[in-house]
């Protein structure tokens, strides 16, 4: 299976660079349509609303298409999002902006439900955790390399990208400056197509009988205001799994969004957004070589431990974060990079370990929880309310569920006690 999980890797390294993108695409919004911390989050928590709505629906298209048809569908469906960019950035219209980005989620939401899956259950059960956590690696690759691309074709190219916070920009600034997001997605655009075509042609082996979805009698039997009765609940490993997934994503986002902002303060390093992109480079990096080493860490130790260690590791860097000032809160914010790193494919591979034919509805649940990201609307709440710094309080708070899940949830059990 090694040239089919290289070909997945490589949907891994660009929905993770697509989505990184936006943490340099967020300040520079914010600077052209003059919007506090509240709007500019609002565009991120359309992002991951996405995932809410797209999710799902997507587990019943695998079921209808197969892998490999619902693998292009989603790239297409990207490339689609990416394309409306153009004609928000040229109007330019926040409105279209978040239209087009809520497509790109869409499709990235898609190819989320049916390459998670397909790499944990793909090899022997025993090393799922780390095989999601060397291909998630690749997804970090992507985030390593986004903030150079969108710091280097967004930001550095405009007036507000090199400008200290408080800059007041004229209205001929701010249109120049949104017109310079068109071509770093006609750019994202046409490589999807191309990877599109990459798997048309490419073969994918199929998943054995024992993951398939299970049988529509089985899906139905519970009715909709029942739902957490269903039989797929009593999976303790995914009935806690789901909300571990959705709060480390308020925890990921609400880090990586606010970064720059954070970053350019006066009190923190008052520097540029240009600059602040490069040190958000060092955050993805370090959680590419989080998910590197933890591939291999987590072959000779349990998952649920190594999570455990790197759950305390974030709990204590971010108390730094929302703590201390100047550079030294800003590296610990840069660090976190480093503990979140294994957290989602080791929660995701241990949430739908053990359920057999709900695999595909489990990974549609746990991949419908990525919705968390949208309440990096709250923390920017609270950015407003009781300053940014403050705020990362509230990823204090989402370190220790992960903690809780690492140490007791995760256990995998076929009902509740």
């Amino acid at each position: 299976y090694g040239r089919p999980l290289a070909l997945l890797a490589s949907l891994f390294f660009m929905w993770g660079f697509i989505t990184v993108i936006n943490n340099t695409l967020l300040p520079h919004l914010r600077s052209v349509f003059e919007l506090d911390y509240t709007q500019t989050t609002l565009i991120e928590s359309v992002w991951f609303i996405a995932y809410a709505v797209a999710s799902m629906p997507s587990a019943f298209l695998i079921e209808r298409v197969g892998y490999k048809r619902a693998i292009i569908i989603g790239l297409l469906i990207m490339a689609a999002g990416a394309l409306g960019m153009v004609p928000a950035a040229r109007i330019p219209s926040y409105e279209i902006t978040l239209l087009a980005l809520f497509v790109i989620a869409c499709g990235i939401a898609l190819l989320q439900v049916a390459a998670n899956p397909y790499v944990a259950v793909i090899g022997p059960p025993e090393s799922s955790e780390s095989r999601l956590t060397l291909v998630q690696a690749f997804n970090s690759m992507g985030t390593f390399f986004a903030p150079y691309f969108g710091g280097y074709l967004i930001l550095s190219r405009t007036t507000g990208g090199n400008s200290l916070e408080g800059a007041q920009l004229t209205a001929a600034e701010r249109l120049a400056d949104a017109q310079a997001t068109q071509l770093p997605y006609v750019m994202v655009a046409a490589v999807l197509v191309i990877i599109a075509l990459v798997f048309w042609r490419a073969k994918l082996p199929a998943l054995g009988a024992a993951t398939r979805r299970a049988h529509a009698s089985e899906r139905t039997t519970v009715p909709l205001w029942k739902v957490w009765a269903h039989p797929i609940y009593k999976h303790r490993n995914l009935a806690f799994g789901i909300p571990a997934i959705f709060i480390y994503l308020i925890a990921e986002i609400g880090v990586a969004n606010l970064f720059i902002n954070f970053a350019i303060l006066p009190e923190i390093a008052g520097i540029t957004p240009a600059k602040a992109a490069n040190y958000l480079v060092l955050l993805w990096g370090g959680m590419m070589v989080g998910r590197f080493a933890g591939a291999f860490i987590m072959r000779a130790f349990p998952a649920n431990k190594v999570l455990a260690v790197y759950a305390s590791a974030a709990f204590l860097v971010m108390i730094g974060a929302a703590t201390l000032h100047g550079p030294v809160a800003m590296w610990c914010l840069i660090l976190v990079g480093l503990c979140h790193s294994i957290m989602f494919p080791a929660i995701f591979a241990m949430g739908i370990k053990g359920l057999g034919p709900l695999t595909e509805e489990g990974s549609g649940l746990l991949i419908m929880a990525i919705a968390g990201g949208a309440l990096v609307v709250v923390q920017g709440w609270l950015a407003d309310t009781v300053g940014l710094q403050n705020s990362f309080w509230l990823t204090v708070a989402c370190e220790l569920y992960v903690l809780f899940y690492a140490l007791w949830g995760s256990k995998p059990t076929n009902a509740l006690p």
